[in-house]
């Protein structure tokens, strides 16, 4: 049986890629004052837009993807007799994960040949955007979908994440670091450096002085925890500040020339609670 590749907004991959692979995409929504809009890849409202209002006070509330959205969009392709396999935010972060599973129970008693694949991916942003990535390359290499589940539950306990944000107010809106934190940290310079662990959770992981430091950083994580290949792909992302993320880029390529380094915005989804001047790397590690 045919399957298609689902994913949602999360992933922060480019909407030029999603659009070449035919990637169907279940956007979560995000709203800034009244307005309510979808997080489509920055196609509606580019991303500069949205993280200059974050910087003049807009504060922006998410929604993930309910239950009747995933029921809709699963029926459409079991009823043209296609498998599914989508590629789910972490569960940790989102209950979007519950949502997908709760539809999936309800088509699988309607129709018994419905076979679809839920993936916790345990991944943010362009870590969850790197093993979509690798499964598309997959995918078009004939790799089958029991395959491909198999190697994205395998995988997705190698992707590493390390962000770095601007400024930890917007994680205190989120409710991720406590406000004596956040005030303390602006007063001092100390830029925090976070990872996704395991379970899928953003936490704490170290902290340094000074965004350059913080850059530093980084680059010094992905080399002592990468797993080498000939080719590797390397995903950074960015809350509307390219010029780091293209010196962090140069960086990698200094010492890493022939590997494959994808750079993306961060969507506003993740960008609501990171904040403008949030920077993240994400590579395949040995472990997390």
């Amino acid at each position: 049986m045919d399957f298609e590749i689902i994913i949602d907004s999360c992933c922060d991959l480019p909407a030029d890629f999603i659009k070449k692979n035919n990637l169907i995409t279940l956007p979560f929504r995000y709203s800034l004052g009244d307005e309510e809009l979808e997080d489509d890849f920055g196609v509606s409202v580019e991303y500069s837009e949205f993280y200059n209002k974050m910087r003049n006070g807009n504060i922006s509330k998410t929604t993930q993807v309910n239950s009747n959205r995933y029921y809709e969009e699963f029926k459409k392709h079991i009823l043209l007799k296609k498998s599914i396999i989508y590629i789910c935010f972490s569960s940790a972060l989102s209950g979007s994960y519950n949502s997908a599973i709760m539809a999936k129970n309800d088509l699988q008693e309607e129709y018994n040949y419905a076979d679809i694949s839920i993936v916790d991916s345990k991944s943010a942003s362009l870590g969850l955007g790197l093993l979509i990535y690798n499964v598309v390359k997959m995918k078009d290499k004939g790799y089958s979908k029991e395959e491909l589940v198999t190697y994205i539950e395998k995988t997705k306990y190698k992707v590493s994440h390390y962000f770095t944000v601007d400024d930890l107010i917007y994680l205190y809106r989120g409710g991720r670091v406590s406000k004596t934190k956040a005030k303390v940290s602006s007063v001092l310079n100390i830029k925090p450096i976070l990872h996704v662990d395991d379970h899928g959770r953003l936490i704490p992981f170290d902290k340094v002085k000074g965004r350059k430091k913080s850059i530093r950083k980084l680059m010094e994580l992905m080399e002592n925890n990468i797993e080498i290949h000939e080719e590797n792909t390397i995903a950074i992302s960015h809350g509307d500040c390219l010029g780091e993320a293209l010196k962090l880029k140069d960086i990698i390529e200094e010492k890493y020339r022939n590997y494959n380094i994808i750079i993306n915005q961060i969507g506003p989804v993740i960008g609501s609670h990171s904040g403008p001047g949030t920077l993240a790397i994400f590579f395949i590690s040995n472990n997390r």
